[in-house]
């Protein structure tokens, strides 16, 4: 009996030095990762919220105006979520907004919305989303054209009857079959358009401090 403890408290130890060094190794190459790691997900954020937006409308660097908004009912959000400002020559021309469309099919579609300052789209694109492949995923841009629709729309073109699908009376095509999605995400771009259209002085303020 007192062999078999010793040869198991040999093990043990042996084992816990093991996964000390494991533990060690793992810390060391994280840390050694951990910039790239990061860079990588600023290069791949900048991407897609540049999507958003014409090339040549702006030339600042978009992570440079980053800033963050409380949550409001017409972003769709529950938590602070992030707004990119675009700058020509220093002059504010288009916002890059987080949004959230909560009543897709399949749960929570999450939005890029960019809105110039004269309250014009200039582009959506989807973040994420749970919809049923083949039916609800048409909102992605490199399934579809569909989210193309949305470019030089305003709050006030269409109007607001406008912003629905076909089916419903709107102007929006949709997919046969897969109304809701396009729903949710018509509805939530829309709101999205009110939101900056209350709080443009402040989305598109020279100096920005204390955001709406």
């Amino acid at each position: 009996m007192i062999l078999l403890a010793r040869a198991a408290s040999r093990a043990a130890g042996v084992l816990l030095i093991f996964s000390v060094i494991l533990t060690a190794i793992l810390s060391y190459t994280y840390f050694l990762a951990h910039p790239n790691i990061t860079l990588n997900e600023q290069n791949v954020r900048r991407n897609l919220v540049a999507e958003t937006l014409p090339t040549g409308s702006y030339n600042n660097d978009l992570l440079s105006k980053q800033f963050t908004l409380p949550a409001n009912p017409l972003l769709g959000t529950t938590q602070p979520s992030l707004a990119w400002q675009a700058r020509l020559n220093n002059v504010p021309v288009a916002v890059v907004l987080e949004a959230t469309a909560p009543d897709g099919y399949s749960g929570q579609i999450k939005l890029l919305i960019g809105i110039t300052a004269s309250g014009k789209l200039s582009g959506v694109r989807v973040v994420s989303h749970k919809e049923t492949p083949g039916l609800g995923d048409y909102i992605e841009l490199a399934k579809s054209k569909w989210i193309l629709l949305f470019d030089g729309k305003s709050i006030t073109a269409p109007n607001d009857g406008g912003w629905k699908v076909k089916k419903d009376g709107g102007q929006f095509d949709y997919m046969a079959g897969a109304t809701i999605t396009p729903r949710a995400v018509i509805k939530a771009v829309h709101h999205a358009l009110q939101y900056a259209t209350a709080q443009h002085d402040a989305l598109f303020a020279t100096s920005l401090g204390a955001q709406p």
